[in-house]
């Protein structure tokens, strides 16, 4: 494996970090992932718009983007794949133990692994805990991911592969790395990005392509929804089967298969959309 770090390639025995990066000590940091088909990223300028908002929300120095784009084609380059995870890493650099940041410049580290093409559906649970939709960091795609890190290790003792939040007010959010849709009387409804949730790009594409609604909803929305689709880069569109006992047996439903289709020709059609 290949990975850029600050400026170049290199194997990954050398590519090494300080232990006093501020992405280590206190997790100041923003992060991409990026799926890449046959050495293509997918989205890629949405992506770096994103990646530059959420620097700008925590205070870091703006990425160069002309510079993370050369170094994700010497990635994709080294690390030929045909479905992969393309992962863009930008942390504070190297600073003081504590909060305060240091004047060391900032790290940059690009790296690929392969991917696998995720099943139509899957099984998704509820956890306890919330999202703070009026937190600091509320909407921005920071490397603070502990949290998320709990809670899908719940879902995956439950035999699922996603958990998703409701925010501090019981309306329904969003999953550990995934946006959540529900489908009510045919119509296609997920939350508002007011909820707390993060503005995903294929979030953001499945508005765009199908029609669907921004709506505040209550988590419960899941006891009743005709049908539950999750979306993220790497599961583009994807059916719910089972929300934490409750079964979708006919998952995924007609309206969701719809937007699986669109998602897939339109995605097909234009990697850069």
């Amino acid at each position: 494996m290949k990975i850029w770090l600050n400026g170049g390639l290199r194997d990954l025995d050398s590519a090494r970090v300080s232990v006093l990066d501020h992405g280590l000590t206190v997790g100041d940091g923003v992060f991409e992932t990026v799926k890449t088909v046959a050495g293509r990223p997918f989205a890629l300028t949405r992506h770096l718009d994103r990646l530059v908002r959420s620097a700008r929300g925590l205070g870091l120095p703006e990425p160069d983007t002309d510079e993370v784009r050369r170094a994700c084609a010497a990635v994709v380059d080294a690390n030929p794949t045909a479905l992969g995870r393309l992962r863009i890493t930008c942390t504070g650099g190297v600073s003081p133990l504590g909060s305060d940041r240091g004047d060391q410049g900032a790290t940059l580290v690009v790296a690929l692994d392969e991917a696998a093409r995720r099943p139509d559906s899957t099984a998704v649970i509820t956890v306890p805990w919330t999202r703070n939709e009026r937190s600091a960091l509320a909407g921005l795609k920071t490397t603070s991911y502990a949290e998320n890190v709990v809670a899908l290790a719940r879902a995956k003792e439950r035999g699922a592969t996603e958990a998703l939040f409701a925010n501090t007010v019981g309306q329904l959010c969003e999953g550990t790395g995934t946006n959540v849709f529900v489908v009510i009387d045919g119509e296609i409804h997920t939350p508002p990005l007011a909820s707390g949730c993060l503005a995903g790009i294929t979030r953001e594409l499945t508005v765009q392509w199908t029609g669907a609604r921004e709506t505040d909803l209550p988590l419960d929305v899941l006891d009743r929804a005709d049908e539950v689709f999750l979306t993220s880069t790497l599961r583009d569109v994807q059916a719910v089967h089972r929300v934490d006992e409750r079964r979708l047996p006919d998952a995924p439903g007609p309206v969701t298969a719809k937007a699986m289709q669109i998602f897939d020709e339109r995605a097909g059609n234009d990697l850069d959309p």
